[in-house]
């Protein structure tokens, strides 16, 4: 896995985060832990995990104070158990007890995702399907969220507004209130305005996937389909594009989803709804 806390946005999210817990100082340590106290702590699971966020953890302890040692048992990625070692922190008392809340609260955040993740990715691994997620992250914190996905063998769709033309419900009323109302001709719009960047279109019906392929997008999204209607669909498109499925998918519905032959099932839920894992940091 790459070393996401080198990304220069993580960084800067990194300080901004410690600035928030930390502000003036760590009034509790100081007033009770000596000075030149040095120990060792390390972070444990609690539950059955997929590890993710590891690298942006010890870049919080660091960044509280340079001579902390952090190394980790594990890369991200890694299945855990309750009272596995994620990683070893020696150094400053001070120093760990300050960065500990920060560090374990983008830890939980993470592992929550890299593991619900992987949930989904098992139930549709015998289709080759992908999991894709979606731009329902949290604000300022899409890119560790995102990497999270990876973690749990998830695929990024695309990071924002500027990377991937997605022609989605809304778009499409006011297209066709234009006066113009074919995809194809949607599709042909954002092509000319914007070449060389892929072009996705929501449709909702077989008519619209015959109207949209015309155009050759590299993507269209099948929204809210039952899975019957979406095999029909995968028969129709033929493999001309990349179909993604999505809309109301769960672990109970995801494998029927997959079973029709689509190419991707996207999932809002990887993100914007799964639970915090239980980690924990105990000084040795």
């Amino acid at each position: 896995m790459v070393n996401v806390a080198r990304n220069p946005s993580v960084q800067d999210l990194i300080k901004r985060a410690l600035a928030e817990d930390v502000g003036t100082g760590d009034v509790t340590s100081l007033s009770v832990v000596p000075e030149h106290s040095l120990g060792r702590a390390v972070l444990l699971s609690r539950g059955h995990y997929v590890v993710s966020g590891l690298d942006v953890a010890a870049a919080v302890f660091t960044g509280v104070d340079a001579a902390l040692q952090c190394r980790s048992s594990l890369a991200d990625g890694a299945v855990v158990n309750p009272a596995d070692v994620l990683m070893t922190i020696e150094g400053s008392i001070r120093g760990i007890l300050t960065g500990e809340r920060t560090a374990l609260n983008f830890m939980q955040r993470m592992t929550g995702i890299a593991s619900r993740t992987r949930e989904f990715v098992e139930r549709v691994r015998p289709y080759g399907t992908r999991i894709l997620d979606t731009r329902k992250t949290t604000p300022t914190l899409r890119v560790l969220e995102k990497y999270a996905v990876t973690c749990g063998g998830g695929t990024n769709h695309r990071m924002g507004l500027y990377d991937m033309v997605l022609i989605k419900d809304n778009h499409r009323r006011l297209w066709q209130a234009s006066g113009i109302s074919n995809l194809q001709g949607a599709v042909e719009a954002a092509r000319a305005r914007f070449p060389g960047v892929p072009v996705e279109v929501e449709v909702e019906s077989e008519a619209e996937l015959r109207d949209a392929l015309r155009a050759s997008p590299e993507w269209i999204m099948l929204d809210n389909m039952e899975p019957a209607r979406m095999r029909e669909c995968v028969v129709i498109c033929g493999g001309r594009c990349k179909l993604e499925a999505s809309g109301g998918v769960t672990l109970a519905t995801v494998e029927a989803m997959a079973a029709t032959g689509v190419d991707a099932i996207s999932i809002g839920g990887l993100t914007h709804s799964a639970p915090a894992a239980d980690l924990s940091l105990e000084l040795e």
